[in-house]
């Protein structure tokens, strides 16, 4: 009987067991979010000063949940990244199932937010309540980059707590592998939202 797990409720012990997946320490194997980082514009800057000023209004209006978030914070950080402009475009709620044949085992769940170009999976993003932690959601979007259609390639994600911002790459394979950013705050002095949009900017290029 095969045995069916909801990617919001994995945990990373049953991606270990299940599919060999390995957390990489090595700061060499994810410097994408810190190499080559290209520049964002004045105007660009002044949005993101706009939705930094945004989020601390909300946070006068609790709660602050999950589709709050994706509407206030993550569409418009994608808008002033110019996301939704061609050669991208955006696709909700996209359904993800990967399997491990050995164990019987299926996991599936929804997609937040799902960038792609030219059909080519880039990264996934994950809005969380900004109650969560980061960690909550780590391991449900490792399941979902483990269901990425071109695994020859390192798949990107960010998870997104409102507050909190962190990248995650996964390179699949036999033994699959992933490393992780540092943490990037809304709260902190400066506005680190310009950080996540040239880290993002950065993840997409890649593909060129």
């Amino acid at each position: 009987m095969v045995q069916t797990i909801q990617a919001k409720n994995v945990t990373l012990e049953e991606l270990q067991t299940l599919f060999g997946l390995q957390f990489v320490r090595d700061e060499d194997f994810f410097r994408e979010w810190q190499d080559d980082l290209p520049e964002i514009s004045d105007f660009q800057k002044q949005q993101l000063n706009q939705i930094k000023a945004g989020y601390f209004n909300l946070l006068e209006h609790p709660p602050l949940l999950e589709k709050t978030i994706s509407l206030s914070i993550v569409s418009p950080l994608l808008f002033t990244g110019e996301f939704y402009l061609q050669p991208f475009y955006i696709k909700p709620e996209k359904s993800v199932e990967i399997s491990e044949e050995d164990e019987g085992v299926i996991v599936k769940g929804s997609l937040d937010t799902l960038v792609l170009k030219d059909q080519l999976w880039l990264m996934v993003i994950e809005s969380k309540r900004v109650s969560f932690s980061i960690e909550a959601g780590l391991a449900q979007i490792l399941a979902y980059l483990l269901g990425n259609p071109n695994p020859e390639k390192p798949s990107y994600g960010m998870i997104a707590t409102g507050g909190s911002f962190m990248f995650v790459k996964l390179v699949n394979g036999e033994s699959p592998r992933y490393g992780t950013s540092d943490l990037f705050g809304i709260s902190n002095r400066t506005n680190n939202l310009h950080d996540v949009l040239r880290i993002l900017k950065r993840l997409i290029s890649i593909s060129n």
